[in-house]
């Protein structure tokens, strides 16, 4: 079978889908290395797949002032250099990059080499790195409705986020039991993505008692970071204890979007994919300083699909405890937001990409124009 290097690290939203169709190509009997960054997210993030190969590798986001943006440039000299090393090591038959600075270094080794490379973009508003490495795509997956400019159509193909395989949906009693929570009403579920959302965590701490006083408990994932607490009481009007309880870090996403009556996120496409794959209706809060503010384009799509509902950054002092309250009792559209969700996730993308991938790696000529028909799984 073939040997695939994937370039994932830097953020969850790149290195989720890298782990969901390593993991689906490995099942395949290909033989996958994954490529992580020095961060703190990746590394707790990997922890729980220690059946995968993983390694660190040298890189920076370009980001920042002038001398952060030189140390930025000199990381991809470097990450090129390191990429060039690992191809000759590892003699992959293909390259697959989940985009974010990992990717820069290996794009360049990898067209060097001439190597198959195939691009993941997991955003309605493609990233610079997607842009500018696009040329060298053998394949580019991109979300539905999305298009890039000076790409090929023969090398498109539109099969959305792969979620990693134990990000599934389950009943709400259970997935409270083993996140060790006990509700006594409705359960608000916040996440900041992996970098954790500052006015989000602040927003509970300040309408925690507001929110108690409707029967409504909290789980918080809070980033890496924290909130600057674990826990909040509130014995309320009706005689309930309503608990708000603050994590920094989740291994179970499943579990804990699965808990929830309604899920107040970011709108990283990551985020997104795994709050469809478990139908939980949501309020999308897209980070505004966001490059290219693609969030706020995750966010408008995700709308536009009826799965949900959004509001600026801005807004959530004047508006978000009003709508959490109103959604919270709004069965009807919450039902018709779980229904549109169930369309969303008609079929599996990790599949439908690995598919793909052990194509490309042994050379054969990709069928049909690309259509989720044309690329049925033939496992």
């Amino acid at each position: 079978m073939s040997q695939i290097v994937i370039a994932c690290g830097g953020t969850g939203g790149h290195l989720a889908p890298g782990i969901a169709v390593a993991e689906v190509l490995e099942a395949r009997g290909h033989r996958c290395l994954l490529l992580i960054s020095q961060k703190q997210v990746d590394s707790k993030l990997v922890e729980k797949y220690g059946h995968l190969r993983f390694e660190r590798t040298p890189g920076r986001a370009f980001s920042g002032g002038l001398t952060k943006r030189l140390g930025s440039l000199l990381s991809l000299v470097e990450g090129f250099f390191f990429s060039r090393k690992l191809l000759r090591r590892e003699q992959p038959d293909l390259v697959l990059l989940f985009g974010g600075f990992l990717s820069v270094g290996l794009a360049y080794a990898a067209k060097f080499k001439g190597l198959p490379i195939a691009l993941h973009e997991a955003n309605g508003q493609p990233g610079r790195t997607v842009r500018m490495v696009k040329g060298f795509a053998t394949r580019l997956y991109l979300p539905d409705g999305v298009s890039l400019p000076g790409v090929a159509d023969t090398s498109i193909r539109y099969l959305g986020y792969p979620v990693r395989g134990d990000i599934q949906r389950v009943l709400p009693e259970p997935a409270r039991e083993r996140l060790g929570l006990s509700v006594a009403g409705k359960l608000l579920v916040i996440i900041g993505g992996s970098q954790g959302a500052k006015a989000l965590n602040d927003w509970v701490i300040q309408n925690f008692e507001a929110l108690a006083e409707q029967g409504i408990s909290v789980y918080c994932v809070t980033g890496l970071g924290g909130a600057g607490v674990d826990r909040l009481e509130h014995i309320n009007q009706a005689g309930e204890t309503i608990r708000a309880s603050f994590v920094p870090f989740s291994d179970a996403m499943g579990d804990v979007i699965s808990a929830a009556d309604l899920v107040v996120s970011r709108a990283g496409a990551g985020s997104i994919a795994e709050i469809v794959r478990c139908r939980a209706p949501s309020i999308l809060i897209p980070y505004p300083h966001a490059m290219d503010d693609h969030q706020r384009v995750n966010a408008r799509m995700h709308v536009a699909n009826a799965a949900g509902v959004w509001m600026d950054q801005e807004a959530i002092e004047s508006k978000l405890l009003d709508e959490v309250v109103r959604l919270m009792a709004d069965e009807d559209a919450c039902a018709e937001f779980r229904a549109q969700m169930e369309r969303m996730d008609a079929f599996d993308s990790s599949q439908q990409i690995a598919e793909d991938l052990g194509r490309l790696s042994r050379g054969e000529l990709p069928l049909g124009d690309g259509s989720i028909e044309a690329m049925g799984s033939r496992d």
